[in-house]
């Protein structure tokens, strides 16, 4: 059987069935096509002005990895007139975060880009695996992703740049739109949809050019292309609701592989009916502020401890809760709602419909972060970790009136008076 042609240049041999729509493409076109598409995304949105410093949001990934290269790759084609950045961030994850970070900084040599690293410890006083040793892991992906944003955030201060880019991508983006089409959260969906997110209380701009690339060519591109990455899972992933919307996206996309790309489209089609109000306020080219990007805050109890999967007693449950339902409509009792009197106003218990909450964004009376509220979340997360921390104040002193030592555990620090001898 003779090999199968490439579809676009006809010449040589397809090795590579594109997973957005099964085209069979060779290695040369389908590396051309993946960048010429993210450079389509770029120009088409505006994503950069000549001359900007952006930072790459780099965490050794393929996503950050694969951004880093299409970038620099695209600066030097098109001549962009970029200064570019690697910015990373170091959690503090034994056996992850730094065997990661030394991949960042070969990629850093390989792409002749200075490197800044910005560490939890440093801005927060506590690592990854400080937090999880006191909380457990349940519910750290809401730390490590509210602490992430707003590492970024300060690095690129630190390094006066007021543009990030991140690596999220298209499968990203559909699992945030089906998170929040299925919490009925309509404002986040809103503002997580926008490929640039910024607001007039951040000096700080956000992008995603990787939003319309899908996941399983991200790989292709690493894999053709040679590129160094690290591909490990981090190791306080927990099974969470992300992952259930996750396994769904997977299998829509067996069976009609646009499926991400649809899911994305009706998100931003979705977004548009959103009150500008509603969403948050609006920043650099009309861009929709944006709370949380790296790592969706989860619930306290993890919305998908099950990874979205139903044991079959609950489906049992279920059948026999039908059952039920169905015996006891001959027991139902129609009671009707009261006329609308001559005034025209009906029955005052009808529901009205839900009103949207409204976002009025400022800054963090603590740390002068943006948020939406007085005290932003990740000073309230910390003010929880501090209030619990294992901190040891030892006083030992004598109570005059019993003339017996006591011993006073306090919350601040080691300190050691001597005790007084009468």
């Amino acid at each position: 059987m003779a090999p199968t042609p490439c579809a676009l240049c006809h010449t040589s041999r397809a090795l590579i069935i594109r997973p957005k729509n099964h085209q069979k493409l060779c290695k040369s076109c389908f590396i051309t096509l993946f960048e010429t598409e993210i450079h389509n995304t770029i120009t088409a949105n505006s994503l950069f002005a000549p001359g900007e410093r952006v930072a790459i949001g780099a965490s050794g990934g393929k996503d950050s990895t694969v951004l880093a290269s299409v970038l620099k790759t695209l600066n030097e084609r098109y001549d962009y007139k970029l200064n570019l950045v690697l910015l990373s961030i170091d959690e503090g994850i034994k056996g992850y975060r730094d065997d990661s970070l030394e991949t960042v900084k070969r990629n850093a040599l390989q792409y002749d880009m200075p490197l800044e690293i910005v560490g939890y410890d440093e801005l927060y006083g506590w690592t990854m695996d400080q937090v999880v040793e006191q909380i457990g892991k349940k519910g750290n992906c809401t730390y490590c992703g509210v602490f992430r944003r707003q590492a970024l955030d300060r690095g690129a201060t630190r390094l006066g740049i007021k543009h990030v880019v991140t690596g999220h991508n298209a499968d990203d983006i559909a699992e945030t739109v089906m998170m929040n089409l299925l919490r009925g959260d309509l404002p986040r969906l809103a503002r997580a949809t926008s490929i640039m997110t910024a607001s007039v209380a951040s000096d700080t701009k956000r992008s995603k050019p990787l939003k319309y690339a899908y996941e399983k060519e991200i790989v292709l591109y690493a894999h053709h292309k040679g590129l160094d990455y690290f591909s490990t899972e981090c190791i306080y992933s927990p099974e969470a609701f992300r992952g259930s919307a996750r396994t769904l996206i997977k299998n829509l996309e067996k069976i009609r592989p646009s499926a991400i790309l649809d899911i994305v489209r009706s998100g931003e089609d979705m977004a548009r009916l959103v009150p500008e109000e509603v969403s948050g306020g609006c920043g650099g080219n009309g861009a929709k502020e944006v709370l949380v990007i790296d790592g969706e805050a989860e619930g306290a109890g993890g919305c998908g401890s099950a990874n979205g999967r139903t044991s079959g007693g609950e489906m049992a449950a279920m059948e026999q809760k039908l059952q039920e339902d169905e015996t006891a409509e001959g027991r139902e009792t129609e009671v009707k709602p009261k006329a609308k009197s001559a005034n025209g106003q009906g029955n005052a218990s009808v529901r009205k419909g839900r009103k949207l909450p409204q976002q009025q964004m400022g800054k963090c009376t603590r740390c002068g972060y943006l948020s939406s509220q007085a005290i932003c979340k990740a000073c309230m997360l910390l003010e929880g970790l501090n209030k619990n921390r294992p901190k040891m104040e030892i006083k030992v002193d004598v109570d005059e009136e019993e003339n017996s030592p006591t011993l006073t555990r306090r919350m601040e620090g080691l300190n050691v008076a001597p005790v007084e001898l009468e």
